[in-house]
């Protein structure tokens, strides 16, 4: 824009009505505004000051331009602002650990790609939550626990368990099931005898006792999984991709385990932009989180 020097001066002398004041605010000289103003005024073929004894008063035109750069200058002033706020702002979420590496992160660059600015930290934990500790503004979790806190829940989407394993596992054991190994996890003691219960014809608890490994954690019980070293409970979102790799496979199908995934927040609609478009991206990504029609369990009793 040709003159935006001068623009921006006659907008600090329109404003304080004084070419001294002016120059004061600007650091320049008084003789320095008035070279700018009489730039301006040629360039627009306009009077914009005339002098009242010792005073400058806006002409007519003069007001009408002021009235224009005040909306000017105040909307960049707002973008600069925006820009800074952009540039500083973060987003602190706490998640399911395993839920964290096997989907979470994966996924992050795709939200980046239309966020570039954005900065998303993430810690990793189950379970309740106080958000505004350390930070955190949301939670991801898995419904299995009551909430103490007054936190607005949003539902992601129901979870699907099966048992998984690797196909070339799959190929040693599957006409002898009872020589198979089932693979724990302690945080989630329960999940094979909840399995079980629900897969009517299809459980593996009329097999007789099969050999048993657990492991501290649940990411570390589907990578054994993953690595052919037995059949692992496997929650959807968690081993979706290890299965559209080819990775895993998962034998007797997904069933609802009547649990779901759930989105903890301190409101319904926030006013933080960042958050908002992490919550529409989030929903709308956990929402895939379904198994094919191929990979849902046929119950039968």
């Amino acid at each position: 824009m040709r003159h935006l020097k001068a623009f921006h001066i006659f907008h600090v002398a329109a404003s304080s009505l004084s070419y001294s004041d002016a120059a004061e605010k600007l650091c320049i000289t008084h003789g320095a505004v008035s070279k700018q103003i009489k730039i301006l005024e040629a360039y627009l073929g306009q009077s914009l000051y005339y002098r009242q004894g010792r005073n400058v008063r806006l002409t007519r035109e003069g007001e009408l331009l002021k009235s224009y750069t005040e909306q000017a200058f105040l909307a960049l002033n707002a973008g600069i602002q925006k820009l800074s706020q952009m540039q500083d702002a973060y987003l602190e979420i706490s998640c399911e650990p395993t839920l964290t590496m096997r989907w979470l992160m994966p996924r992050l660059s795709n939200f980046y790609q239309d966020n570039p600015h954005a900065d998303v930290r993430l810690s990793t934990a189950g379970g309740p939550v106080r958000l505004g500790t350390n930070g955190i503004s949301l939670a991801i979790r898995r419904d299995d626990f009551e909430s103490l806190e007054d936190n607005q829940i949003t539902e992601l989407v129901h979870e699907w368990m099966g048992p998984v394993c690797s196909p070339e596992y799959w190929q040693k054991i599957k006409d002898e099931l009872s020589q198979m190994k089932v693979l724990h996890s302690q945080t989630r003691p329960q999940a094979w005898s909840d399995w079980n219960r629900q897969a009517g014809a299809n459980s593996l608890a009329k097999l007789p006792p099969l050999a048993q490994q657990s492991f501290a954690h649940f990411y570390f019980c589907l990578q054994a999984a993953t690595d052919g070293l037995g059949l692992a409970m496997g929650s959807y979102p968690m081993v979706a991709d290890d299965i559209i790799r080819g990775k895993l496979i998962a034998p007797f199908g997904f069933s609802q385990s009547g649990q779901g995934y759930i989105l903890l927040s301190q409101q319904v609609n926030s006013d933080d932009p960042l958050e908002s478009r992490f919550i529409h991206w989030l929903k709308k990504n956990m929402a895939q989180c379904i198994p094919d029609s191929s990979l849902i369990a046929t119950r039968t009793e």
